[in-house]
C-alpha cells in the first residue's frame, strides 16, 4: 500500500487530497472541523522549517560566489539583475493582487487566539534599524524573519572574506543546506493530509464561494508570469544585451520544457546550461557560474506569487494592510525568493516567511497548497527563463558571448 502510495507524484497526490477533501467538506458541512487539527499539525510543520531553511539557503547561495572578485564583477551584475527583477516581479504581484483582489468575497474569520494587527506606527529609522538583530540567536528563537535575513546574508559575505579558512564551516553550510532541502521534501509529504483536512474545514464551513477566489489565483498567477517571461525578460535582452528576442527563445525552450514539467529549477539546471552555453553562445565560465547562481537565488516567480498571496491572505481574513505592510511584504518577499531552494513546494515555506511578517494567520497556505503545484509549474519556468536571460546580459556585458551562436539559436 505505501509503495502504491509513494508511486503516485506528489502533486498528483495533492491534487487528489484537494478534490477528496472538497467533496468531503461539501458533504460533511459544518462538522469537517473535526478534522481540521490535522492541517493546523501541517502548518506547524511548515513553521518549523522557517528559521533553518532560510538561514543555510541564503549563506549557502552567497558563499557559492566564491570569492569577493566573482561578487564585485560578474556576480555583481548577476546579482543586480536578479535582485532588480524580483523587486519588479513582486510589485507586479502586489499590483495584480490590488486592482483583481482574489480574496475579496469570501470571508473567513481569524483563527482562535489570532487578531487582527492595528497599524504601527513605525517610523522609516525604526524600520532600518530593525533590520540588525541586536541578538541573532534570540531574533532566530523569536521568528524575526528580517533581522534573520540580514545576518545570514552578512555571515554569507563574511564567509567569502575569510576565504579557505572558512572552508570547513562552508562544507557545513553547504552540508545543512542539503539536509534542510531534504527536510523540506519530508514535510512536504504531509501536505495531501493538511490540504485533506483544511479543504475539507473550509468548504464544510463555507461553501462553494470558497472555491472561486481559487481559481482566480491561478489565472492571475499565470497572467504575473505570462508578463515577466514576454515583458520584463525581452526588455533586459533588448535594452541591456542588445539581441534578438525571438532567437533568445528558440534557444531556451527546451530549458522552459524541463522546468515547466518538473517544477524544479535545481532539475532544468543542466538542461539551462547546455541552452546557453550551445544554444544562446554564452562562454562557460559565465553560464556556468550565473545560471547556478540563479538557479540558487533567482526566483522572479515566487516573488510575484509571495506578493499575491500575501494581499489574497489579508484580503479573505479581512485584515487592512498599510504601507508599512506593502513595504514589509516587497522585502520579504523580494529576499524570501533569493531563500528558496529550487525544489518543488519550497515557495509554501517562503510563503510563511511573507505571511508572517504582516501578520497574516498561516492557515492561508492550506489554501493555496492544492494548487501550487499547478501555479508552481508557470513560475519555475519563468525562473528558469530568468536565469537565462541574466546570463545572456551578462555575457553580452562582459564580452563573453558568441553572438553568431546566439542569432543562430534556432539552427541548434
Amino acid at each position: 500500500m505505501l509503495k502504491f502510495w509513494f508511486k503516485i507524484p506528489l502533486w498528483q497526490r495533492v491534487v487528489g487530497a484537494l478534490v477528496l477533501g472538497i467533496a468531503v467538506g461539501l458533504f460533511w458541512g459544518p462538522g469537517a472541523e473535526s478534522i481540521k487539527w490535522i492541517g493546523d499539525l501541517f502548518i506547524r510543520a511548515i513553521k518549523m522549517l522557517i528559521v533553518p531553511l532560510i538561514f543555510f539557503s541564503l549563506v549557502s547561495g552567497i558563499a557559492a560566489l566564491g570569492d569577493l572578485k566573482k561578487l564585485g564583477n560578474v556576480g555583481g551584475k548577476a546579482l543586480l539583475l536578479f535582485v532588480t527583477t524580483a523587486i519588479i516581479s513582486v510589485s507586479l504581484g502586489l499590483t495584480m493582487g490590488t486592482i483583481f483582489q482574489p480574496g475579496i468575497g469570501l470571508d473567513i474569520s481569524l483563527p482562535v487566539g489570532v487578531d487582527i494587527p492595528q497599524p504601527a506606527a513605525t517610523s522609516p529609522t525604526d524600520m532600518i534599524l530593525a533590520l540588525i538583530p541586536e541578538n541573532p540567536v534570540m531574533s532566530m528563537a523569536e521568528g524575526q524573519i528580517l533581522p534573520l535575513i540580514i545576518f545570514a546574508m552578512l555571515f554569507g559575505i563574511a564567509l567569502l572574506m575569510a576565504g579557505k579558512d572558512a572552508a570547513p564551516i562552508v562544507r557545513g553550510v553547504d552540508a545543512g543546506s542539503v539536509v534542510m532541502q531534504k527536510m523540506t521534501m519530508l514535510v512536504m509529504e504531509l501536505t495531501p493530509f493538511g490540504v485533506f483536512a483544511l479543504m475539507a474545514w473550509v468548504a464544510g464551513t463555507f461553501g462553494f464561494e470558497a472555491l472561486l477566489p481559487l481559481a482566480k489565483m491561478v489565472a492571475l498567477n499565470y497572467a504575473g508570469c505570462f508578463i515577466i517571461i514576454l515583458v520584463v525578460y525581452p526588455v533586459i535582452l533588448k535594452t541591456i544585451a542588445k539581441l534578438p528576442v525571438i532567437d533568445f527563445f528558440r534557444g531556451i525552450v527546451d530549458a522552459q520544457a524541463v522546468a515547466f514539467s518538473t517544477a524544479s529549477s535545481n532539475a532544468a539546471l543542466p538542461v539551462t546550461l547546455r541552452c546557453v552555453q550551445r544554444n544562446l553562445g554564452v562562454s562557460k565560465s559565465v553560464a556556468s557560474f550565473t545560471v547556478a547562481l540563479g538557479a540558487t537565488i533567482n526566483m522572479n516567480g515566487t516573488a510575484m506569487y509571495l506578493g499575491l498571496v500575501a494581499l489574497f491572505g489579508a484580503q479573505i481574513y479581512g485584515i487592512d494592510l498599510t504601507w508599512t505592510s506593502y513595504l514589509l511584504i516587497g522585502l520579504t518577499a523580494t529576499l524570501g525568493s533569493v531563500g528558496a531552494a529550487g525544489i518543488p513546494g519550497s515557495g509554501l515555506v517562503m510563503m510563511s516567511l511573507v505571511l508572517s511578517s504582516i501578520g497574516v494567520p498561516l492557515e492561508t497556505i492550506a489554501f493555496v497548497a492544492g494548487i501550487n503545484h499547478i501555479m508552481d509549474m508557470m513560475r519555475t519556468m519563468t525562473n528558469v527563463t530568468g536565469d537565462a536571460t541574466v546570463a545572456v546580459a551578462v555575457g553580452r556585458m562582459a564580452g563573453e558571448i558568441d553572438v553568431e551562436e546566439y542569432i543562430s539559436a534556432d539552427d541548434v
